[in-house]
């Protein structure tokens, strides 16, 4: 039986662990981020993977930082056949990758070379690319740039944003796996390098990125939005209230008026100017402090004190 070390942390990582364990390989070990403090109280919160490697009796081993640390001679002492990571969060000490008896992989949630990094799932929503993918690749010291085993595509759609994608890349990501271990494990499987002329990187999102631009075309805030649901969320400082976009549609209508300013309202509407003319129907929002809410029921609230051509929201506030 192959033994396998399997490293990941979200939930994306969570079908591809169970599939491993269904195929009967032999999980000698899940290795996923600490525990993180959540919410006012600080509660302690373990990922998605710990939860599920718990649940199925797999030892789980979580170092803050693998490389130095006391878990990493235990994990290189296991000695496993394969070394598969999905979605871990932490780069991976040579002598540890050279540990596995057959190698490391990866199943990353792009199509290498394009989106290197941490948020390749982010940004091809927030790009507006028409498809992504999953690859599995080798693993190197470099990030993301190890030679490729095989991938495989998926269509995107304006009804998918970065949850939606997860969970098809998630399956995606976790059939194509099972389907070239067999050939990696036996040297029948193919590794093609990547070009490094298409080489694109997906950094970590930052607090500054989730900051909405409404100078921006309609368009790109709907896919910065969309890029940045469910888990995070952009905001707007909204008639002087910072407030979360969860829900947005561009419109066909143009308008001469700055961005941010009011361009149709109603009980149940409300239409801003966005970039190069553009135009935003805000759908669903959360002012801070409160629970997502319909249009209508900002609009029956707060709203009340809007005014068509005012310009509520203004680029560069914080």
């Amino acid at each position: 039986m192959t033994s396998i070390i399997f490293m990941g942390t979200p939930q994306f990582a969570v079908p591809i662990l169970h599939a491993l364990v269904e195929a009967d390989y032999d999980l000698l070990a899940v290795v996923t981020q600490p525990d993180k403090p959540v919410g006012r109280k600080h509660t302690l919160h373990q990922s998605p993977v710990k939860v599920a490697a718990t649940a199925l009796g797999i030892p789980v081993f979580q170092p803050a930082k693998l490389s130095g640390s006391p878990e990493l001679d235990q994990l290189i002492a296991l000695a496993p056949d394969l070394i598969v990571t999905a979605a871990y969060g932490q780069f991976l000490p040579t002598k540890f990758l050279n540990a596995a008896k057959v190698t490391a992989v990866n199943v990353h949630g792009s199509l290498l070379p394009k989106y290197r990094g941490g948020a390749p799932i982010q940004y091809a929503i927030i790009n507006g690319d028409a498809e992504t993918g999953v690859t599995i690749i080798q693993m190197v010291k470099q990030m993301d740039a190890g030679g490729m085993y095989a991938q495989a595509a998926l269509s995107l759609t304006r009804a998918d944003d970065t949850g939606t994608a997860f969970d098809r890349l998630s399956l995606l990501g976790r059939d194509l796996l099972l389907q070239t271990l067999p050939h990696i494990i036996d040297g029948t499987a193919t590794l093609t390098p990547q070009d490094p002329d298409q080489v694109t990187f997906a950094p970590n999102i930052t607090k500054d990125q989730e900051h909405l631009d409404l100078t921006l075309p309609a368009t790109q805030v709907d896919q910065w939005v969309r890029g940045l649901r469910p888990h995070v969320g952009g905001w707007v400082r909204l008639n002087g209230q910072r407030v979360k976009l969860w829900d947005v549609t561009p419109l066909a209508d143009t308008t001469t008026q700055a961005p941010g300013t009011v361009v149709a309202l109603g009980k149940k509407r409300l239409v801003l100017a966005a970039g190069k003319g553009t135009t935003l129907q805000i759908n669903t929002l959360q002012p801070a402090g409160k629970a997502r809410q319909p249009i209508s029921a900002y609009m029956n609230g707060t709203g009340r004190q809007l005014e068509v051509g005012a310009q509520v929201i203004t680029n560069g506030e914080e």
